[in-house]
């Protein structure tokens, strides 16, 4: 494989696939994104004609068929990863899926058991872009003990995005496209798992305020994905963890970010990747990466490398990505349900 092209089928080619996939994988030696699937025939051509190849599809098994083909980028909405994730998978193609998981809880097992029954591929989702820099180090801090005792993780997501109400309509603001995931919970959920372990158990409330918005044909669409949201969790480390999540909260003065408060010291990380540290009676102070481990965006590369090279999966495996799924779905049946939900009833 390291001396074969790697031939690449997107299905989906949304803006992610166009700003981050395709050119990526284009500009690794030997591995080439060769056809596209679109809903659309003129859609895809769009596409192909964008970065130089001639092959567009309309169906996906058309991708899933052809022997020539040895992976699949798939940069659908969540309602579309199971159904693709699966059929690629038991075709034989190695499988990079764009974040969210799935839809639920129920279609990330199935993608996992797929991905297990094939240990010979690649199964690989596109990770929560927000602690790239930094994660290895927060990992290092807490495995080091220097925070003691993990007591408060307090995550802080707001915007007033919601609020502009000529705004398009998006697919996250709709449960048949994104199903229990809901604004950015799952990603910030991601991280905080990377860094500290699993969640036990979750209460949760929400409501929906902006409950409609025209669509591309100017249709008025129902909106039923929460747009402020409140989360109490208990992670498996003891630590009591406090999520406020809103598209809604104009001129916030609280900063984005995730803080970690331990009984000998305090990590305090924003949503820009940087950090800061004080231990218990200090003043808290820059934390930078440590020396050489400072990521960026490299997830095509490490897509590859897998493929070519057998590393293993770190950002982000389907197993990881069960974990945040059991928590979305958890925080949503809580959040219906009017009770405590815990994630290994999910």
């Amino acid at each position: 494989m390291a001396d074969a092209v790697l031939r690449v089928g997107a299905i989906g080619a949304g803006a992610n696939t166009r700003l981050r996939h395709i050119p990526g994988l284009n500009a690794i030696d030997g591995v080439a994104v060769v056809a596209v699937c679109n809903r659309s025939e003129a859609s895809g051509r769009r596409v192909a004609d964008e970065f130089g190849f001639t092959r567009v599809e309309t169906d996906p098994e058309a991708l899933f068929r052809d022997p020539e083909i040895d992976a699949i980028c798939i940069g659908t909405w969540p309602y579309r990863h199971k159904e693709y994730a699966v059929r690629a998978l038991e075709a034989g193609k190695h499988v990079l899926c764009e974040a969210r998981m799935a839809m639920d809880t129920s279609e990330a097992r199935a993608m996992l058991a797929a991905a297990e029954a094939r240990p010979d591929l690649v199964a690989m989702l596109v990770p929560g872009p927000f602690d790239l820099r930094s994660w290895r180090t927060i990992q290092r801090v807490v495995g080091d003990g220097l925070l003691g005792e993990v007591r408060e993780v307090h995550a802080t997501v707001l915007s007033a995005g919601a609020l502009v109400p000529e705004a398009p309509l998006h697919w996250r603001e709709q449960s048949e496209f994104s199903g229990t995931n809901a604004m950015t919970v799952g990603i910030y959920a991601e991280v905080v798992h990377r860094w500290l372990g699993p969640t036990e158990w979750v209460m949760a409330d929400a409501t929906t305020y902006v409950t409609n918005r025209l669509d591309e044909h100017g249709q008025r669409v129902t909106l039923d994905v929460p747009d402020s949201l409140g989360i109490l969790a208990r992670m498996a480390n003891g630590a009591r963890a406090v999520y406020r999540v809103s598209t809604v909260a104009h001129a916030s003065r609280d900063a984005n970010g995730v803080s970690i408060f331990g009984s000998r010291g305090t990590l305090h990380w924003s949503a820009d990747d940087l950090m800061t540290f004080a231990a218990y009676g200090e003043q808290a102070r820059p934390l930078p990466p440590d020396p050489g481990t400072e990521g960026r965006w490299n997830v095509e590369a490490d897509f590859v490398a897998s493929i070519r090279e057998g590393k293993p999966v770190e950002l982000t495996s389907f197993a990881d990505g069960l974990r945040y799924m059991q928590f979305t779905e958890a925080v949503w049946r809580s959040w219906r349900e009017r009770r405590p939900v815990a994630l290994a009833s999910v």
